[in-house]
């Protein structure tokens, strides 16, 4: 099941994106959970810690994925 950033809430004509479980993003990006949470651990993913829950905004992962790409090499 992948999430999208749709907004489900608003906040005075701000929306909010639905934000990713864990479980979500670890789909989303093809890693077991374990990896997930040490990405967490290792604070090299953006989260958001909600008390002892973990939630990710979808479209900061979005952005941290194009962090993550490294440009093609041409000789």
């Amino acid at each position: 099941m992948k999430a999208h950033a749709t907004t489900a809430h608003s906040d005075g004509g701000h929306d909010l994106p639905v934000l990713m479980n864990i479980e979500q993003v670890a789909e989303h990006l093809g890693v077991s959970v374990r990896h997930v949470r040490r990405l967490v651990a290792e604070r090299r993913i953006p989260f958001v810690k909600w008390g002892h829950l973990l939630r990710f905004n979808p479209i900061e992962i979005g952005y941290w994925i194009q962090l993550q790409q490294t440009p093609a090499w041409s000789p």
